[in-house]
Order: structure tokens, then C-alpha cells, then sequence
């Protein structure tokens, strides 16, 4: 992972002159914020101490004759204050120049690295999401970034004014009286160097803060998620108390982060006050020992109150620091993760081969034991392969490998005369389509979430495909028709609309390939034998991979893998499978005790 100060350097890569201005204004109304004090401190001392009992400082000797001399200010004392209110107005037009161009440049920021977070995610691969919880990295997204937006916002030039607001009145006490101004800054030391403690201190306790914020987040988006199954088993109780539980770490840590900072806050403040008293002490006694002018006391007061506050308010930029560090430790890690590997230039349109070949696949995830061993097969262009076999024997894996969510680890798989692994991801995922199971929909309008696969595609196109796939005459019984609403993940459809909707939409795709993942299981036996007589008819328009449970979906392929294990242990026409003895034939046998037939994949 890259270094903070490398990482936040390259954020601001294209705003760095807004930075520079926001500095440069800083540095022009500190300046003025510090004349403001020098102006009566002159006065006090060039004009209305008759006494001089001391040297007059450098600016008395300076300002008073350029303001027009002592007797013209003792009867125009006016003059000084406007002087002050001029100075006053010109820092707090510069305070809000510096203000103005920092958001600018802190937004612009935030607005890119929210635009790269996302992109990164929309190109990860898989795997990465099978090892993170969605609410984190929600999280991630969402809170974290707005912690950093925070601090470039803030923090960044805060720390450039606690900087500037300490170093510039010290040549200017320094002229003014050296004793003094020792006795200014004699505690500054030791609060820079408590708050760096408690820097060191508290990003340990944000990291921890943060990541227990994340995983409530997860249990709240998976209970959002999931409401209908928890009400269903009636388990609201439960997941309250799991709710619960991550809260109280959450909380707990959120009190440790308090009363560190609370003892932090108590201690600094405690220093600064010490400060100021050593100032009234040191100047009291030079005061009457006549080595120090009143004019140039007031000064001093007011310009140890000026710098003080900031400096203790270091403690308080250290700790937003550190929970902005951690934030984007947090962000980076997304940042840093490689992106799915790509090969040859994007080529959306170029078909793709629709012959599958498969010589010896194996795959396994990460380290565990493999889930397909030794897979071989063949399925020619415009035949329809079917496959069947027990839950988690790998027909899905199949799917995935086809598309390149994953990618093997031995063997070879070829569409055409291409190798999988040789062909641009995108390239495959345009040109074939997949229906699942569980077929997601987007809180969109149904010609939204059809339109998804082919955007430019005609009316009459996707017609054409929603009457294939059984579900024009249903979207027109709706209110609104192809302009209805669906609620997030299609919730307001019921399982076999929304998988006859995704059905359409890869259907519109006019694909090279068409992979159907037990896409039918939630549609009843008279929809089902429609959608696949409607199928049979587009049969030689592509390659077509069907998984499924029910014989009667599948017999009619050209050709069936029976797979158990992560092998192929079956392969055949139906009426070859059936005659012998197996897996498919005693699958036939329950499902099908007359031996009657249903659909049709075939002329």
C-alpha cells in the first residue's frame, strides 16, 4: 500500500494551485490578523504613554510617524481605528478567499476519488467480492470518503494555520521585547509534543472505530436485504440482538475514542492556560521593572491568545488527521487491488465463436479443494447442451468460467477456434447472455431493465423478445405498462416474471451464446413448455447452454452432461442416457414414472 503522504500527494495531482492560493490568502489574513493587535499596541505607546519610561519598540519608531506623528494622532485617534476596522475587513476577505478556494479544491478531489472507487469496483473481480461484506465496502465508499473530503476541506489548511498563526508574530516579538517572548512560547513544546501521543494514540482507536462501523452497516444491509426472510421465520428479535451486539463494540469504542480525547482536551487546555499565565506573570514583573512598555504588554496578550487556540486545536487536526489516514488506508485498499486481467482491445460487436469446447478444466476457489475436476466436452455451433446433476457439483462454476468471472487453473476452454483466456473479457460478456436463477433487477422501469442489455434496440426488438420470453402479454396487463416501476431487486414482481423479464433481456442481447442457470425453476409447467417452444424456434440463432433440475426442461437437447462431484460422470442424447443405467436414467425414473415427455428443444 502506498504511503499517506505519497497517496494524499497524488490526490490533489490538478488542484494543487487551488491549494497554493488557499495557502497564499492564509498567509496574507494571518498577517493582517497580527497587525490588528500592533496598531493599538503603537498607539498606546507612541501616543498615549507621555511617560516612555522604556526604549520605544521598532514599530512605534516606525508607525506613528507614517500615520502622520504623535500630535497629529493625539488629536485624531480615530484615524488608528479605522486603521483597525480596515485590517479587520481585509483578513476576513482573505479568510473567506482561503475558504472558498480550499472547498473547490477539496471537492473537486473528493468528486474524483469517488468517480475511481466506483470504477474500481465496477472492474474487481469476483473474488474480491466473495471475501468482503457489501456494508463495508458501502462504507468504505460513503462515510470514508466523506471523512477525507473533511479533512482536505479542513484540515489540510487548518494545519497550515496553526503553522503560520505560531511562526509569524515570533519575529515580530522578538523586535518587541526577547524576554517576553520566551516566556510566549516556553509551553509549546510540551503540547506539541502531547498531541503527537495522542495522534499516535488515537488513529489505533479509529482504524478499530471504523471497521466496527462497517460491519453494522453489513448487518443493517443484509437485514435490508433480507427482510422478508426474517419476517418470515419470524426472527426479528434475534437479529435484533445480533444488531445489537455489533452496536455495543461500536458504541464501547466510541467511548474509549471520547475519553481520550475528553483527557486530551482537559490536559491542552490546562497548558495553554499555564501559558497565558506565564505571560502575565513574566510581563507583570517586567512591567514594573520598567523594561517593558503597556502598549507592548497588550500586545503580547493578545497575540499569545491568537496563537495558542490553534495550536492546542492541534490536537484536534492530529486527530481528524488520523481518522482521515484511516479512512483512506481503508479507501486505498480498494484502490491497490488488481483489476480482472485484460487482454486484447474492446471489441463490443466482433462475435465471438459459439462452438464450447472444454479440455480438462480444473478450478477450485483460492485455496480450497477443487470444484471441477477434469471436465471435457464439446457442444457444436447452434446446439443446445444441456446440464443436470446434484446442487454444488459445479454446473454453475460451468457458467462462470464461460463468462470469465472466474478464471481456471488447468486445462483449456475454447469458444470458436479462440482460447477463453485470450479473449477480452467484455468481448465475452457482449456476446453471451445469461440468465440465473435469482435474476437481479434494478429499481428501475421494466423497459429500463430490459433495455439493459441492448439500450439502441428498436420497440419492435424488444417486443420480440418479451413475447419469447412469455412476459409481453403480463407487462401490458400492468398500470403502467413497460413504464412500470419495479422495486429494488424486482421485489414488487413475482420469482417467474422476474426471471422471464431477465429472460427478455438477454434474449434482446441477440448473443452469440445463451446461458439458461435454472432460469425457469419459478415458472409453472404450461409458461415453461411456451417459452421453450419459443426458444426452439430462435434454436439455430445461437449456442445454448441450459441448466436445470427438471428432466422434462432439458431432454430435448442435443446433448446432456450428467455431472457429480465436479466431474462429468454421464454424456449423451436423452435416449442414450435413459437406456442405460445411472444418475440420469434414476432421475428420469422419479421424475417421470410414466415416462410421459414434455417440452421441446428440437424440430
Amino acid at each position: 500500500m502506498s504511503k499517506p503522504s505519497t497517496t494524499f500527494w497524488s490526490l490533489t495531482r490538478g488542484f494543487r494551485g487551488r491549494y497554493a492560493l488557499a495557502l497564499l490568502a492564509l498567509l496574507v489574513s494571518s498577517m493582517l490578523l497580527y497587525l490588528v493587535p500592533l496598531i493599538p499596541q503603537v498607539v498606546i505607546d507612541g501616543v498615549l504613554d507621555t511617560d516612555q519610561a522604556g526604549d520605544p519598540s521598532v514599530f512605534v519608531k516606525w508607525l506613528v510617524p507614517l500615520m502622520g506623528g504623535r500630535e497629529f494622532l493625539a488629536g485624531a485617534l480615530w484615524l488608528p481605528g479605522v486603521v483597525v476596522a480596515g485590517l479587520s475587513i481585509l483578513a476576513g476577505v482573505f479568510t473567506y478567499l482561503r475558504g472558498r478556494w480550499s472547498a473547490q479544491a477539496s471537492e473537486g478531489i473528493v468528486l474524483g476519488l469517488r468517480d475511481r472507487i466506483y470504477d474500481q469496483l465496477q472492474h474487481l473481480p469476483c473474488e474480491y467480492f466473495d471475501g468482503h461484506e457489501t456494508g463495508d465496502l458501502v462504507q468504505r465508499c460513503t462515510s470514508d470518503v466523506d471523512t477525507v473530503r473533511l479533512f482536505l476541506a479542513n484540515q489540510m489548511v487548518e494545519i497550515g494555520r496553526a503553522c503560520m498563526l505560531l511562526l509569524l508574530p515570533i519575529p515580530l516579538m522578538l523586535m518587541i521585547d526577547p524576554w517576553m517572548t520566551l516566556s510566549a512560547v516556553v509551553t509549546i513544546p510540551f503540547i506539541t509534543g502531547f498531541s503527537l501521543i495522542f495522534f499516535a494514540k488515537v488513529r489505533s482507536l479509529f482504524r478499530l472505530k471504523e471497521e466496527a462501523e462497517g460491519r453494522m452497516t453489513s448487518a443493517i444491509q443484509e437485514n435490508l436485504s433480507g427482510v422478508r426472510v426474517v419476517r418470515a421465520f419470524a426472527r426479528q428479535e434475534h437479529e435484533i440482538e445480533q444488531f445489537d451486539s455489533r452496536n455495543v463494540v461500536h458504541r464501547d469504542l466510541d467511548y474509549q475514542l471520547y475519553s481520550l480525547m475528553a483527557r486530551f482536551w482537559s490536559i491542552s487546555d490546562l497548558m495553554c492556560m499555564l501559558q497565558k499565565a506565564i505571560v502575565v506573570g513574566v510581563g507583570i514583573i517586567l512591567l514594573v521593572n520598567g523594561m517593558l512598555e503597556i502598549g507592548s504588554f497588550y500586545f503580547f496578550l493578545t497575540a499569545v491568545a491568537m496563537f495558542i487556540w490553534p495550536v492546542r486545536q492541534m490536537g484536534r487536526i492530529l486527530s481528524d488527521v488520523g481518522r482521515a489516514t484511516v479512512a483512506f488506508d481503508r479507501i486505498q485498499c480498494i484502490l491497490d487491488e488488481p483489476l480482472e486481467t485484460m487482454t486484447e482491445p474492446i471489441v463490443h460487436a466482433q462475435p465471438i465463436g459459439n462452438r464450447i469446447r472444454f479440455d480438462g478444466v480444473t478450478f477450485s476457489h483460492r485455496a480450497s479443494s477443487p470444484v471441477l475436476h477434469d471436465v471435457s466436452f464439446e457442444v457444436e455451433p447452434g446446439q443446445t447442451l444441456a446440464i443436470v446433476g446434484p446442487s454444488g457439483c459445479g454446473k454453475s462454476t460451468i457458467v462462470n468460467l464461460l463468462l470469465r468471472l472466474y478464471d481456471y487453473d488447468d486445462g483449456a476452454i475454447h469458444l470458436g477456434d479462440e482460447e477463453l483466456a485470450s479473449i477480452h473479457r467484455k468481448r465475452i460478456r457482449a456476446r453471451i447472455a445469461v440468465v440465473l436463477q435469482e435474476p437481479f433487477l434494478f429499481s428501475k422501469t421494466l423497459r429500463e431493465n430490459i433495455l439493459l442489455a441492448s439500450p439502441s434496440a428498436a420497440e419492435h426488438e424488444m417486443h420480440e423478445a418479451t413475447v419469447a420470453a412469455e412476459i409481453h402479454d403480463s407487462i401490458l396487463s400492468f398500470e403502467h405498462g413497460y413504464e412500470t416501476a419495479v422495486g429494488e431487486r424486482g421485489v414488487t414482481l413475482s420469482g417467474g416474471q422476474r426471471q422471464r423479464v431477465a429472460l427478455a433481456r438477454a434474449l434482446l442481447q441477440v448473443p452469440d451464446v445463451l446461458i439458461l442457470d435454472d432460469a425457469l425453476s419459478a415458472v409453472d409447467t404450461e409458461t415453461e413448455s411456451v417459452i421453450l417452444e419459443a426458444l426452439r424456434r430462435r434454436h439455430h440463432r445461437q449456442t445454448t447452454v441450459v441448466i436445470a433440475h427438471r428432466i422434462a426442461t432439458l431432454m430435448h437437447a442435443d446433448r446432456i452432461l450428467v455431472m457429480d462431484g465436479g466431474r462429468v460422470i454421464q454424456n449423451g442424447s436423452h435416449s442414450e442416457l435413459v437406456a442405460v443405467d445411472g444418475l440420469y436414467r434414476r432421475l428420469w425414473e422419479i421424475q417421470s414414472p410414466d415416462g410421459k415427455e414434455g417440452g421441446a428443444w428440437t424440430s
